[in-house]
C-alpha cells in the first residue's frame, strides 16, 4: 500500500529546530518532501515573489535524512508551496504540513503568519494543511512534549480528510515542565496589537524604526484558543481562508447604491 505524500514546510526557514523537528515526526507517517525558505521569513503572510525571480536547490541539512528530498527556496512561504506544488513535486501531496513554528500563531497573529499562509496556499489547491506553532520563541525551543498530539492530528486529517475551504491553525503552549493536558477545537480569539514604533539612530545619523507593541486580549470566552493555551491545551481553530463576511451582505444589500 502507498504510503502517503507529505509535504513539509516552514517560514523560520530550512534550518530552524521546529521544522527539523516536524520532520523527523512525518518521517514516521509517510513519504516526506520539503520545500522551505532559505532564511527567515516570519511575518510574511501569504507574500508572494512577482517582481524578482525564485530558486529552489536540493540540499542535504541532516545526514540521517538522504532519503528525503529536501530544497531551499529563495521565496516566502507561499511560493515555497507554489513552486513545491508546480514545479518540484511529482504526485499531488496527501497532506501539507507546516511549522514547527518558534512563536504563537494564536488569535489576530494567523493574520501575519507565514507558517499559516503556507497552510492556507496548500488548502486553496484542494489539500488538506495543518499550521504547527509552538508559543515559544527561543531556538532552544523543546518541541518534544507535544510530539505524539502532533502526529495523532495529522493521522486524524490523512483519514478523515478536511472541510473544503479550511485548514487547521494548531498553537501549542510552552512547555515549564507540566504535561499538556490535551488538545482543544476552539474559536480564534478577538485580540490585537497595541502597536508603536521605536525611533532609533543609526551612526550615519539616519533615523529608523523598530516596530514593538503589546498583544491585547479582548475576549473572556473559555472557548477560545488563547484560553486553551493559557491552560495548558494545544489550540485546534479550523480557519477559513475565504474572508467574505457573508452574515453583512443582507444588511449591505438594503444600503441604497444604485441611484
Amino acid at each position: 500500500m502507498r504510503k502517503p505524500l507529505i509535504l513539509v514546510t516552514n517560514d523560520d526557514g530550512i534550518t530552524a529546530p521546529g521544522l527539523r523537528a516536524l520532520i523527523r515526526y512525518m518521517k514516521d507517517l509517510g513519504d516526506v518532501i520539503v520545500v522551505a525558505p532559505d532564511s527567515p521569513q516570519s511575518g510574511m503572510g501569504h507574500a508572494i515573489t512577482l517582481d524578482s525571480t525564485l530558486t529552489a536547490k536540493e540540499v542535504e541539512i541532516d545526514p540521517e535524512n538522504q532519503d528525503i528530498q529536501e530544497y531551499s527556496c529563495s521565496g516566502t512561504p507561499a511560493d515555497c508551496v507554489k513552486l513545491a506544488l508546480q514545479v518540484l513535486l511529482l504526485r499531488k501531496p496527501d497532506i501539507c504540513v507546516s511549522g514547527i513554528n518558534h512563536g504563537s500563531n494564536s488569535s489576530i497573529n494567523v493574520i501575519y503568519s507565514g507558517t499559516m499562509s503556507a497552510a492556507i496556499e496548500a488548502g486553496i489547491e484542494g489539500i488538506p494543511a495543518i499550521g504547527f506553532s509552538l508559543c515559544d520563541y527561543s531556538w532552544k525551543a523543546d518541541f518534544s512534549p507535544a510530539e505524539k498530539a502532533i502526529k495523532q492530528l495529522v493521522k486524524e486529517a490523512l483519514v478523515n480528510g478536511m472541510p473544503k475551504g479550511v485548514v487547521l491553525n494548531v498553537n501549542i503552549p510552552k512547555n515549564n515542565d507540566e504535561q499538556l493536558k490535551g488538545v482543544k477545537i476552539c474559536r480564534q480569539a478577538r485580540a490585537n496589537w497595541k502597536e508603536k514604533f521605536d525611533k532609533r539612530t543609526n551612526p550615519m545619523g539616519k533615523d529608523y524604526y523598530w516596530l514593538t507593541g503589546e498583544f491585547e486580549l479582548l475576549d473572556k470566552g473559555e472557548d477560545t484558543d488563547e484560553w486553551a493555551l493559557t491552560n495548558g491545551f494545544i489550540s485546534v481553530v479550523p480557519t477559513q481562508f475565504d474572508l467574505t463576511a457573508h452574515h453583512v451582505i443582507q444588511d449591505l444589500n438594503s444600503w441604497n447604491l444604485n441611484e
